[in-house]
């Protein structure tokens, strides 16, 4: 069996994020940094570029203002803060200053999913949701904190936003070595080969889905993972080749609201392009209030942990065509 992943190494994306930028800010002189009062992560290019940063405190709607205020005048703004707040606080600034009329503003932050265990202000699990329905909008969910730098830098290229979800941010496992995989906004990575089903995932769930092949591995059973990484626009084409090539046998598992994220992009994929399937099961946060907890005792909780996940790809691969 093919191995394309790595585990062991833990690294902060945040610091990830404060040396390309500031490592950025030397070639793209036009870009700006913005925070609403999250700025340890910007240090490095705050020192180096203290008149391209700007700290708007607590106030995300007045940062994304800004930054679009920014664009319109030529620039690159990156807003860098936490997820609960910029996506659903600033929803309406994102939508209407940056998405409609299509300004290159980079929306990264912390904080995607359970992870934060902050209860009900600090989670963001609406968050693909919301960024997904949005015109124009690139949409990203990185498990790797290796991946952040790469992803900044094709950035930059970009006429449109992109929203860039990460977790915690401070002690991140990698996934991958350095140049293993050809990583490209818009397209997924296959993180582990197989051959009788396919488990799509995104962010931190990354890791988890690998265990779960790896346990199935003891059954004699051949299980697919994809980083499907860029949510917007989906990878639709791999989609198709590993429905292919897998038997039609599909799992979903994601730290967000299980309808909305990545389960109904694979979804609409399907039944868009006329894919037949043999079995399709989405793990993810039911419409509920997730409660207090460590992420992987609420992922138990919530029914989409290790054992979770294992069970249900035993069923699709029980799943008879």
């Amino acid at each position: 069996m093919p191995v394309t992943f790595t585990f062991g190494e833990f690294l902060s994306a945040r610091s990830v994020i404060g040396s390309t930028l500031a490592e950025l800010g030397e070639t793209h002189d036009n870009l700006w940094a913005l925070t609403p009062d999250i700025g340890a992560t910007l240090v490095e290019f705050r020192e180096k570029f203290p008149d391209r940063f700007l700290d708007v405190g607590l106030a995300e709607q007045v940062c994304v203002g800004i930054a679009a205020g920014l664009a319109y005048d030529g620039n690159i703004p990156v807003v860098s803060g936490m997820l609960p707040f910029l996506s659903m606080r600033a929803l309406e600034q994102i939508r209407t200053d940056v998405c409609y009329p299509n300004l290159p503003v980079k929306i990264i932050g912390t904080h995607g999913g359970l992870v934060g265990n902050g209860g009900s202000t600090h989670y963001a699990v609406e968050d693909l949701a919301l960024m997904c329905a949005l015109t124009n909008m690139t949409v990203t969910s990185i498990g790797d904190p290796l991946m952040v730098g790469e992803v900044l830098r094709q950035s930059m290229a970009m006429k449109g936003p992109i929203y860039i979800r990460l977790a915690v941010g401070k002690s991140d496992q990698v996934l991958y070595q350095p140049g293993q995989h050809d990583v490209r906004i818009g397209k997924g990575i296959v993180t582990r080969e197989g051959t009788d089903a396919t488990i799509f995932t995104h962010g931190t769930t990354v890791a988890q889905a690998v265990q779960a092949a790896e346990a199935l591995e003891q059954d004699g059973r051949s299980v697919r993972v994809v980083d499907m990484f860029t949510l917007k626009p989906i990878d639709a084409d791999l989609i198709a080749q590993c429905a292919e090539e897998t038997g039609g046998r599909f799992v979903v598992l994601e730290d967000h609201l299980a309808y909305g994220g990545l389960a109904t992009r694979v979804a609409d994929v399907v039944a868009d392009r006329g894919i037949r399937l043999t079995a399709f099961e989405r793990l993810g946060i039911p419409q509920v209030y997730a409660g207090f907890g460590g992420d992987e005792e609420l992922r138990d909780k919530h029914g989409y942990g290790l054992a979770a996940t294992v069970a249900a790809t035993r069923r699709v691969l029980a799943a008879q065509p």
